[in-house]
């Protein structure tokens, strides 16, 4: 059996937007008791990550570190079509990841106590971001 739903997610701009309640939705009317939830992301300067769900000063220093390890304006990038902050994000997801595997266990997403699914956005200025769960079982 499958079973698919296309969430739309309007982030802040730069920084994490909590997707884990949208994703249990979806498992849980998916109707399957066990399976593989797989969730992506249709773009290329936003990601998705798994992160600590219970101290968000975890998120906050997962953004320092990036924005250390690439950053915004630097001349060595060409591609900046849409503003000093186009190609470090394509970098930032390249170095992350655009989807997710889940396993779903009695009916619901099977994470870990202190786990939580998020769209990491790579943008300084707000997106609408196009994410697919699926769930096959």
């Amino acid at each position: 059996m499958y079973h698919a739903k296309q969430l739309t997610v309007s982030t802040r701009g730069r920084g994490f937007t909590d997707i884990t309640a949208d994703v249990r939705t979806v498992v849980e009317h998916s109707g399957l008791e066990q399976g593989l939830c797989t969730v992506f992301l249709h773009h290329t300067s936003a990601s998705l990550v798994l992160s600590e769900n219970a101290d968000p000063d975890v998120r906050r220093d997962l953004e320092a570190f990036f924005a250390r390890l690439v950053k915004d304006g630097d001349p060595l990038f060409v591609h900046d079509a849409e503003g000093p902050d186009d190609m470090p994000a394509h970098v930032r997801t390249v170095l992350t990841q655009n989807s997710l595997s889940i396993p779903v266990k009695n009916g619901a997403p099977d994470l870990g106590t202190w786990q939580g699914v998020y769209v990491w956005e790579h943008r300084t200025s707000p997106h609408r971001r196009r994410v697919t769960v699926s769930v096959v079982g």
